[in-house]
């Protein structure tokens, strides 16, 4: 029988609770592997993804996004936030199923079948004789976890580490091992690593529901294990007996086993389990009725164009012979998905080469909902960025919305709603569907006393600072670059003075760094001149309090400290490699260090350390070292472990000379400060603790002789990693977790203390600018700063360039009329960013009182690239009919003006449009009379069969150019190029004309 987990623990006695508002820290992306999405069969709307360490989320359909079910995981079982497999009933939709366990290696127990019938909200669990995967390789495989369509009290479990198949027969509550199953799976993805020598074991499960019927268990069903030679196996008597395939094919293993509602059984096959994994690979169909298996690959394995394998594959239940495939990890220029509407017979890609380094596109990419995927990558042809994704193991089709699909990747989960678009030669606009999701690990968190409220240490993508704690961030920390942040501390005394801590990838640019520096609270980074001869970087960080000297205590190669702003770096002496850091808040000369139960002070900036005569502290086990702010030789120690002990909290108020342990705290794993408790003097302490046997998280007001419980059973987020509060806002605590994002808490009924952040702000707000040249005029804009630091002004997601778009003087800003001349008719929103508050926004109202054609239509334009040099200018045009009748479009011509850069040969291209791209034509003009800013236009226009365009309607025109050599146009300071925007907006200088008559804007 299974046992009942709701998370519940004891309450505590001499620890009360408060009760505390709990969300999560924006990112909007996710941030972490999404290896499965289901989509249930039966309820419309009903979804949900499984992430390898994050646990399980649902779809919530009002607000697009998605809801967690895992945060009742508390600390001790924390490997059920790993989902290795998922299954939503497709005859009672309240019951979902989870097989959870993070990892099968001997650091980790033995897994589970979670099971609910209220769709996740609540759970049962049945303990498993064996561990489960979620984190290991092969974990986009599946699913692995299937219930009986026909008659739902049976699921079947494809286990790993050589265990098989198992069965239920009772809603999953008890499970037995289907002994006459043949083959529990051959491959490891590495026999010599102690990660990946394990068995991946049975990949994936499907039943054919035609062999059954309501009530009666389903007779046929497919299995694929993960064996390169013996991988497909039937059963045609409901699981009783097994035979391999007839006919396979073999040397790939099959990742995705889908089954058509007409009998075709669709597999995607790749040489590796992945998720990183993956070089070759092909894609088959097995006809179940007539036993012939074909070979359907996109682009096959025979192929030296193939270099990706498979992974990610969707049949469409309304149309069974539409299907898309998803390359597993084609890294280079980007992945890639194909789509066939006729059982595989022919394909098309998302993207097509259409003369490198372009690519024809057949999609569009939102990613306002996440800007940071570009991850700080600028894109260079043919690589874009942001990228359709990695490690796309994942893909589903909506079975009741032929038109929504959802894929996962290694950062986010995107998806579309006009997937049918592509048949018709549009473009799919793929867009991110992560809301809700946050499945970030992190490593540190800090909270300053000016600037942003928070700046996170995140393993894989960085880390942010967030400004906006309930927005997602615009750009990682990038620069430098490297994935994980391992460290990150700023001066007390100095906040703006920030530095951080990776690991760079010095095979990629051998003058990387592993350290970067920032004086404006993270806003902008740049890397230190040097660094620690040999170091690969990592490790932990420590910023003197006035900022003037960094201890960096490196992974690999010891203490160092730099009194030069990394200029330079000195071994510091008396301490040991692998050290724990921290910096006194308020004396500059002292930094404090933690190794095997030993304290170490320095009072001369981190040159040379002495081990005090402190006793009694942990020899292994976590370590937190925290200096209290605004109190020097304040100390707070949290570590330890069970075995062999001592684990708890321990406090100095002496610089480490001595530590008396907190009788009132039996295990301590992170320790933070927060603003103090009204009436109190000393700051808030927040604890990740066991006291009185309840695992929390804790806040003392008193300096630790007390405490109260500030979390609940229903936010426990597994084995979370660090914790802070905030100095500005009392009661709000910061919570790092291991890929449940960073979670933070506020207390019930208060409200945030107004001021740790005073708005900056700006006047006006709001302006004109007349574009005839004769009216032109810089605007001045006054502002009001409030201890805040000026940052910068965006034009959307395009930075203006000071001292040419703009120049400061003091308070004042002026914006250059040359830079406004450029801005298209109608309003300009100029945001001005700040080192703290929100981001004020002038309005400016562009108009244009010169002489320019007015009839009944206008073009609006942008650019599809804004880049200085382009081989192809890629204008997208919108003709609107701004008349009362409809308009000849074969009498309609427009022209975009620019300068040629170098004579030769032009071709025309249109890639899209609502008319189709073959009634749109384009022609090349050489102007007699050169203007400034254009030698040549480009004249589009329109055959017969393009028909009329209605009053009060538009047509979408994505048109192309390119020279005969693919040589370089220069696009700044042609005539009709829009420098800024990624989005339509009325444009005067590309001109239209009705039967020869200029009908909108100004010629050159």
């Amino acid at each position: 029988m299974g046992s009942v987990w709701s998370g519940l623990v004891p309450e505590a006695r001499a620890a009360p609770s408060a009760a505390y508002n709990w969300r999560n820290v924006v990112t909007g992306g996710g941030g972490g592997f999404i290896p499965g999405i289901i989509f249930n069969k039966k309820q419309k709307d009903l979804i949900y993804a499984r992430t390898d360490i994050g646990g399980a989320y649902r779809w919530n359909a009002v607000t697009s996004s998605w809801i967690p079910l895992s945060d009742t995981t508390g600390w001790v079982d924390w490997n059920k936030n790993g989902v290795d497999a998922l299954a939503t009933d497709p005859v009672e939709p309240n019951r979902v199923y989870m097989a959870t366990g993070t990892y099968t290696n001997d650091w980790d127990t033995n897994g589970q079948i979670m099971r609910s019938t209220d769709k996740g909200d609540t759970w049962q669990v049945t303990p498993l004789p064996f561990k489960v995967g979620g984190n290991m390789p092969g974990r986009s495989m599946g699913e692995r976890l299937v219930i009986d369509p026909n008659k739902n009290n049976i699921l079947f479990f494809g286990a790993r580490s050589g265990n098989g198949l198992w069965k239920s027969t009772d809603y999953g509550a008890t499970w037995t091992k289907v002994t006459q199953f043949p083959n529990p799976g051959t491959y490891v993805q590495d026999p010599n690593n102690s990660y990946g020598n394990d068995i991946v074991g049975l990949a994936w499960i499907t039943f054919d529901p035609g062999t059954g019927t309501a009530g009666s268990a389903t007779q046929t069903l497919y299995v694929g294990v993960a064996d390169k030679e013996n991988n497909i196996f039937r059963s045609t008597d409901g699981g009783a007996t097994w035979e391999a395939v007839a006919g396979q094919p073999v040397g790939y293993l099959p990742h995705h086993g889908e089954l058509s509602s007409n009998g075709n059984l669709y597999i995607s096959y790749s040489d590796g389990v992945g998720p990183y994994d993956g070089t070759k690979g092909d894609v088959w169909k097995f006809n179940t009725q007539t036993g012939v298996w074909t070979n359907i690959s996109p682009v096959p394995s025979s192929s030296t164009d193939n270099y990706f394998g498979y992974g990610g594959l969707a049949v469409d239940a309304q149309h069974p012979d539409t299907l898309v495939v998803a390359t597993l990890n084609s890294w280079w220029p980007d992945a890639k998905l194909f789509r066939s509407t006729n059982g595989g017979a022919t394909w098309t890609g998302i993207w097509d080469w259409d003369g490198y380094p372009t690519r024809k596109l057949r999609y569009t990419q939102d990613i306002s909902g996440a800007p940071w995927l570009t991850m700080g990558i600028e894109p260079i042809p043919p690589t874009p960025s942001p990228k359709l994704g990695w490690m796309i193991g994942d893909l589903e089709i909506d079975p009741f919305n032929s038109n929504r699909m959802m894929y996962g990747t290694g950062a986010t989960l995107y998806g579309t709603n006009n997937l049918t678009d592509w048949d018709s030669g549009g473009k799919v606009n793929i867009s991110v569907m992560a809301k809700g999701i946050e499945e970030t690990a992190i490593m540190e968190l800090i909270s300053p006393p000016a600037g942003a409220p928070l700046l996170s240490a995140m393993g894989d993508i960085s880390g942010f600072r967030h400004d906006d704690l309930t927005a997602p961030p615009a750009k990682t920390m990038s620069v430098p670059a490297w994935s994980t942040t391992y460290g990150i501390d700023y001066a007390e005394l100095n906040p703006g003075f920030t530095v951080r801590v990776g690991m760079a990838d010095y095979s990629a640019d051998a003058n990387a760094r592993s350290v970067g520096l920032s004086h404006d609270g993270g806003a902008n980074w740049y890397k230190a001149s040097s660094e620690p001869t040999g170091t690969k970087g990592g490790g932990t960080v420590a910023v003197s309090a006035d900022g003037n000297a960094i201890v960096w205590s490196t992974s690999d190669v010891g203490v160092y400290y730099s009194k030069s702003g990394g200029n330079s770096w000195t071994a510091s002496s008396g301490i040991p490699a692998g050290a724990k850091l921290a910096s006194d808040r308020v004396n500059p000369n002292k930094f404090y260090a933690y190794s095997a139960g030993r304290f170490y002070l320095s009072t001369n900036g981190g040159a040379t350390f002495t081990q005090t005569a402190a006793a009694g502290l942990p020899s292994s086990g976590a370590a937190s070292l925290e200096a209290v702010p605004g109190r020097e030789g304040d100390v707070w120690y949290a570590g330890g472990n069970e075995n062999p002990g001592p684990y708890g909290l321990w406090h100095s108020t002496d610089s480490g000379a001595t530590f008396t342990k907190l009788a009132n705290v039996q295990e301590a794993d992170g320790v933070g400060f927060g603003k103090a408790a009204p009436g109190q003097s000393y700051m808030a302490l927040y604890v990740i603790a066991r006291i009185d046997d309840v695992r929390g998280f804790f806040r003392s007001d008193d300096g630790g002789a007390s405490w109260v419980r500030v979390n609940d059973a229903q936010h426990q987020y597994a084995r979370v990693t660090t914790i802070t509060g905030d100095p500005r806002v009392y009661g709000r605590v910061y919570v790092g977790t291991n890929g449940r994002g960073i979670v933070y808490g506020d207390p019930v009924g208060g409200t945030p203390d107004p001021d740790p952040v005073k708005q900056s702000t700006i006047s006006p707000t709001s302006s004109s600018f007349d574009k005839k040249t004769a009216n032109q005029a810089d605007i001045t804009v006054t502002m009001t700063l409030n201890g805040n630091t000026f940052g910068g002004i965006k034009n959307g997601t395009a930075t203006l360039v000071s001292g040419t778009d703009y120049t400061v003087s003091g308070s004042i800003v002026t914006l250059s009329k040359s830079y406004l001349a450029g801005q298209p008719v109608g309003t300009t929103s100029l945001t001005f960013q700040f080192s703290a508050g929100t981001s004020p926004v002038l309005a400016i109202t562009v108009i244009d009182t010169t002489s320019a054609g007015s009839g009944n239509i206008k073009v609006q334009m942008y650019n599809g690239s804004t880049a200085a040099a382009v081989n192809g200018v890629n204008p997208r045009l919108k003709l609107v009919n701004t008349g009362t009748s409809a308009v000849a479009l074969s009498t309609v011509k427009l022209r975009y003006y620019y300068t040629i850069d170098g004579e030769k040969p032009q071709s025309f291209f249109c890639d899209w449009s609502h008319v189709g791209g073959s009634n749109v034509t384009g022609t090349f003009v050489k102007m007699a009379t050169p203007a400034a800013g254009a030698d040549h236009y480009l004249e589009v226009g329109f055959t017969s069969g393009a028909g009329s365009l209605a009053a009060g309607q538009s047509i979408e025109v994505q048109a192309r150019f390119s020279k005969s050599d693919w040589s370089n146009y220069t696009q700044p300071g042609d005539y009709s190029f829009a420098s800024t925007g990624a989005a339509y907006a009325d444009w005067s200088k590309v001109t239209g004309y009705i039967s020869g008559g200029l009908q909108w804007g100004l010629e050159p």
